[in-house]
């Protein structure tokens, strides 16, 4: 009897079907090379600043080095069976109030989130594709923990799309395995974020790395005065911080899920963010790590946002 591919191998070859059926760019559209084995042990958590989609193409810019080097870690170092993400992004409609979404297509475009930009990265590919299989069981969490989810079908947007073109770049550093993207709550609450983490955070045994992507500091309205003046507005690096001391400085989960929530009664928490959904995939990716000691990987200050990149747990050696 046929031995019936493996979840990897029936990865690659659907990456294969959708990267053929577009025209390769060299900065865009390599395959994959071949799947990453899977991880042993507790898969870490990650949150990511995405930035704007400008970043795919700033390659000199230190975010993008720090993008690479987490993506090469992720490959090398982890080796997952799988990746779910999180966008700051993709918010489920306000009128679901509690209900949240997950992305059951397996071929997957791109949507493209954004206004005001040259005409290429309108064409900007990334070849992926999604996991009917892993939807499936991020539904069944959702339900076990009693957050009420529905499937749909849904591109990517450049809350993941950006940065993990500079992570996982197709000729690069291709990932080589199933995303799957989850959105956030339609409301801004931070503990029932904190709980949509926690409903996930059993993949992280199965050798599914979970990604958070938002900004830890995130101010459009203020970027082109922080832009014209060359200085830092003065909520910038306070907000930055408390978020490093939330996430690090704690004993337990439980305490950092106390701490975070604290974060969005700060008197400068609307300076910081004017809407909280650039925060919340911090309070997810917490959910997701639990106890789990976490470590502030990179940060900048930059105009009125603030750029940091956090991992929970171990990497496996």
């Amino acid at each position: 009897m046929a031995t019936r591919p493996n979840l990897a191998q029936r990865t690659l070859r659907k990456i294969s079907r959708a990267t053929s059926s577009c025209a390769t760019r060299k900065d865009t559209m390599a395959a994959p090379a071949s799947a990453t084995t899977a991880a042993t042990g507790r898969t870490p958590v990650y949150f990511v600043s995405h930035g704007g989609p400008n970043i795919m193409y700033e390659v000199e810019h230190p975010a993008f080095h720090q993008f690479q080097k987490i993506g090469k870690e992720i490959t090398t170092k982890v080796k997952p069976k799988a990746v779910v993400v999180f966008s700051a992004h993709w918010q489920a409609a306000a009128a679901a109030g509690s209900k949240v979404e997950v992305n059951t297509a397996e071929f997957i475009d791109l949507v493209y989130d954004f206004h005001g930009f040259p005409d290429h990265y309108y064409k900007q590919k990334y070849p992926n594709v999604g996991s009917q299989e892993l939807a499936e069981k991020v539904l069944g969490l959702l339900k076990e923990a009693g957050i009420e989810s529905g499937g749909v079908k849904r591109g990517l947007d450049h809350g993941v799309f950006a940065p993990f073109t500079c992570m996982f770049g197709p000729e690069e550093n291709p990932l080589g395995v199933p995303l799957v993207q989850v959105s956030l709550f339609g409301q801004e609450d931070p503990n029932m974020h904190y709980a949509l983490g926690r409903a996930v955070s059993k993949l992280r045994d199965e050798g599914v790395v979970i990604i958070g992507s938002g900004m830890a500091v995130h101010n459009l309205r203020d970027l082109r005065s922080a832009a014209m003046s060359g200085t830092l507005p003065d909520y910038i690096i306070p907000f930055n911080e408390a978020i490093k001391e939330a996430v690090t400085n704690v004993n337990s989960g439980e305490e950092r899920k106390t701490k975070l929530a604290e974060l969005l009664h700060r008197s400068d928490a609307r300076r910081a963010h004017p809407t909280f959904e650039h925060l919340l995939p911090v309070h997810i990716a917490s959910g997701a790590a639990g106890d789990d000691k976490a470590v502030q990987l990179w940060t900048l200050p930059e105009m009125s946002m603030s750029w940091a990149h956090y991992r929970f747990g171990e990497v496996q050696s």
